[in-house]
């Protein structure tokens, strides 16, 4: 066996290895979750059937907190139990629906108060307990923090966006808390009619053309520069650059980083594009062009010029029309619609250095909304 033979193997190997031990805490964690799901359920159930005055709902948790935590250790206090109960009544109909030809005999689905509520007799029946669970676990994807942080949302469809979206990037309970707190649903929601908005709560963020990739605004509070102070085109740039793996992030699904400064030459001239990226959801280049002060028509003409180029000389037959983002301190929806094309691939979104106030997103989202609806009226 030759050395080259030899590294191919133990890489093989270890590869395995690894992926088995991932597949693994992943297995663990989604059987965890819906054990707790299973664990709430029981609560409910128990709460139903004429318990649930409130000195002794809370009498019967207690005693339940301490056996539990006396035969399992952590992970049973008082205060989870109440959020196990929580995640079955905020999950019990999507869960209940997709699992009713699934569930054990003993379970049936019942209707009280215009809400679907999930009965059953005091056990579930013995045999039952495994298939059940990996029923249950093959519906949650994300970890029992993540669900924990999901259920404090109060609006249904923006927690439903989430999730899915959660899911679907793998990301981290790091990256679902600073994507929630930067008001990633409200800034998509933004560029959205009603029925796009309810395709976000459903579908999550699907990418079929460039629009659906656009925010406004972009959040950049990772590079951590003073919103006060003081900074060049070059030092916004740089900034980027040292966290592109962040930025990367805010731009959204699909995005591949190429160039920084990429030039091109053009009748002995030579001109620099800041940012170039490659998505290859779309399958098409995005430009980016970094401007610290208010948008002007030369910057949007600057733009137009650089998309030309790409799709003139650099981009392929077999990939799509070139997407120009000018992302600038502040944008002039006016200027864009009088001095571009309406079919220009063009878009000019602000950018923020800090996270913005979910008020203030919520009410140029509804102001949005009714301009939408007036303009379908005409």
């Amino acid at each position: 066996m030759n050395n080259n033979t030899h590294s191919n193997l133990i890489g093989q190997v270890k590869e395995i290895i690894s992926q088995a031990r991932s597949l693994a805490v992943r297995s663990v964690n989604t059987l965890q979750v819906a054990s707790n799901f299973l664990i709430g359920q029981q609560i409910v159930i128990y709460e139903q059937e004429g318990c649930n005055r409130a000195e002794y709902g809370s009498e019967m948790l207690n005693q339940l907190s301490v056996q539990l935590t006396s035969e399992f250790g952590k992970g049973y206090s008082l205060t989870n139990l109440k959020l196990f109960r929580q995640f079955f009544i905020s999950y019990r109909d999507s869960i209940g629906q997709t699992l009713s030809d699934q569930l054990p005999e003993s379970i049936e689905m019942k209707s009280q108060n215009n809400s679907d509520i999930i009965a059953t007799s005091n056990n579930i029946l013995p045999g039952n307990e495994l298939h059940l669970l990996r029923a249950m676990a093959a519906k949650f994807s994300l970890s029992w923090s993540h669900y924990v942080f999901l259920m404090a949302i109060k609006d249904d469809n923006v927690r439903s966006f989430y999730e899915i979206e959660a899911a679907k990037g793998n990301w981290s309970l790091r990256e679902l808390k600073r994507l929630f707190n930067s008001a990633l649903y409200e800034r998509l929601a933004l560029s959205r009619d009603k029925d796009g908005i309810m395709d976000l709560a459903q579908k999550g963020q699907v990418i079929d053309e460039p629009k659906d990739v656009i925010k406004n605004p972009y959040v950049l509070e990772f590079l951590g520069l003073d919103e006060k102070a003081k900074y060049s085109e070059n030092e916004l740039e740089t900034a980027i650059i040292n966290k592109v793996e962040h930025f990367l992030l805010e731009l959204g699904k699909g995005f591949l980083f190429e160039s920084r400064q990429k030039r091109f030459t053009f009748d002995e001239d030579h001109y620099f594009v800041d940012l170039v990226f490659y998505n290859r959801l779309l399958r098409c280049y995005t430009l980016i062009d970094l401007k610290i002060g208010e948008l002007t028509h030369q910057d949007l003409g600057q733009m137009q010029m650089y998309v030309n180029y790409f799709d003139r000389h650099v981009k392929q037959e077999s990939e799509n029309p070139t997407i120009g983002i000018i992302l600038c301190r502040k944008n002039k929806k006016s200027l864009v619609e009088i001095t571009l094309p309406q079919d220009a691939n063009i878009h000019a979104s602000e950018y923020l250095l800090y996270l913005p106030s979910k008020e203030q997103l919520q009410k140029q989202l509804e102001e949005a909304q009714d301009e939408w609806e007036s303009s379908q009226q005409k």
